[in-house]
């Protein structure tokens, strides 16, 4: 085991009189393209970080509209993880300050019968009772035509997994939209 696992395992961490004490906060890794950050995720959630993509900070948009954030005491283990898939962030940046804190990428909207669940750009509508999609919308990649052909009209239950299919951001925004439809009709 590898100190970075053991310092893990540690979390939360005590203080000499035994006291917890409140974790250090969380960082950003900002990359330059979106498929490094979807790796980036796959590979951290698999070592088993705590980690979400959201939305930059306007104060640090670079042209990639995601960035990964994670628990900042975490960032040594975080980097060895990322150096062995050859995954580099441009930038890691604490978020000591509330203008820098993340945007989170979903919206929900109901509208009675429907619920329009928002990541990015990309909308996936419900009908709440039987759970059937009934709108994909948004994006601008080529791929997301697709992708709605293959889930209007099935239920979250039986639609195809959208990122399986799809190779964009909006692909994988939707797969989040998605993701977080079947999570709010529970």
């Amino acid at each position: 085991m590898s100190f970075f696992d053991k310092l893990k395992n540690k979390l939360p961490l005590l203080s000499p009189g035994g006291a917890k004490e409140k974790p250090a906060g969380r960082g950003i890794l900002l990359f330059e393209h979106t498929g490094e950050v979807i790796r980036a995720e796959k590979a951290l959630k698999a070592a088993g970080f705590d980690v979400a993509v959201k939305a930059p900070p306007p104060a640090l948009r670079t042209g990639c509209d995601l960035v990964i954030e994670f628990p900042l005491l975490m960032e040594p283990a975080v980097r060895e993880v990322l150096l062995v898939r050859k995954l580099v962030p441009m930038r890691v940046c604490p978020l000591s300050d509330d203008l820098l804190e993340p945007v989170s990428l979903f919206q929900h909207k109901d509208y009675g019968a429907w619920l329009m669940v928002r990541a990015a750009n990309m909308k996936i509508t419900v009908d709440k009772a039987s759970r059937r999609i009934v709108n994909v919308s948004g994006g601008g990649c080529p791929d997301v035509p697709y992708l709605a052909s293959l889930l209007m009209g099935k239920s979250l239950d039986e639609a195809q997994i959208p990122l399986n299919k799809g190779q964009t951001l909006c692909g994988y925004a939707l797969q989040l939209a998605f993701n977080e439809a079947k999570k709010s009709l529970l």
